[in-house]
């Protein structure tokens, strides 16, 4: 951001009369929300966790939650998965009601799909497992002033930009990493809620991926989250906090 630029506002989620609970929408059985869910926490807002994989519905409105974040997980979204179709079709309900969403890797690119976007994966074959560079566009530095220079990734597909989205944030192998739709919506491709567990067990439990194009050697993920950690953790609460929260007093 240049040095006269005017600072975007700033937004909490502290101090909130509003005591419904985040719909938080996991995609494996034994998912946690990692640090997001740790953030909202510590911030008091509850957290109603559904797992549509294993039956759970989803709400027919929004009146009763806050907001909603749909995070990542092992499918691709082009998958013919009876509960995918039933997630990319219940988005339709955030979005009509304008209630505050984030999509995180799987549920951005979900969310994609309900705009008509295309994913798929990298024209080489490229996947993106590890630390890579990020650079906020103008438009994301006027939503959150401090984007990470480098970003925890673990995904084989991208997304276009749907008709009607704003690109938040590119990166050189998958262009678009982040982008708003209206003024509640927004989709992440890359992962600023794993905590160090969660990196343990996914190089673990996934380990086949470190071996695909353009992915990383796992010593490496350990290296650059002892580097970029910090960073990513701070915008993570800025983040939230502007999609979630309330402008903050001076």
């Amino acid at each position: 951001m240049p040095a006269d630029a005017p600072r975007p506002a700033r937004y909490t989620l502290a101090g909130t009369d509003d005591s419904r609970p985040m719909l938080i929408v996991l995609h494996q059985e034994t998912s946690t929300p990692g640090r997001v869910g740790q953030l909202l926490h510590a911030h008091g807002i509850r957290l109603d966790i559904r797992r549509p994989v294993i039956g759970d519905a989803l709400p027919e409105t929004m009146e009763n939650h806050r907001g909603a974040v749909m995070f990542g997980g092992p499918p691709s979204v082009n998958d013919d998965d009876a509960y995918l179709a039933r997630e990319i079709d219940w988005i339709q309900v955030p979005l009509a009601e304008r209630a505050p969403l984030l999509g995180i890797c799987l549920g951005a690119q979900m969310m994609v799909k309900q705009l008509g976007g295309r994913v798929g994966p990298h024209p080489d074959g490229l996947v993106e497992v590890g630390y890579y560079p990020l650079a906020a566009t103008e438009a994301g530095r006027s939503l959150v002033p401090d984007w990470p220079a480098m970003i925890y990734q673990w995904h084989r597909e991208g997304f276009d930009l749907p008709a009607g989205a704003e690109r938040l944030a590119t990166g050189d192998r998958f262009p678009n990493q982040a982008f708003r739709y209206g003024e509640s919506a927004y989709g992440i491709q890359f992962h600023a809620e794993l905590t160090l567990a969660m990196v343990h067990r996914w190089t673990t439990r996934g380990h086949e991926r470190l071996s695909l194009p353009g992915a990383q050697m796992r010593r490496e993920h350990f290296d650059g989250r002892a580097v970029y950690d910090a960073p990513v953790r701070h915008w993570l609460d800025l983040f939230l906090a502007r999609i979630f929260g309330r402008p903050a007093a001076d």
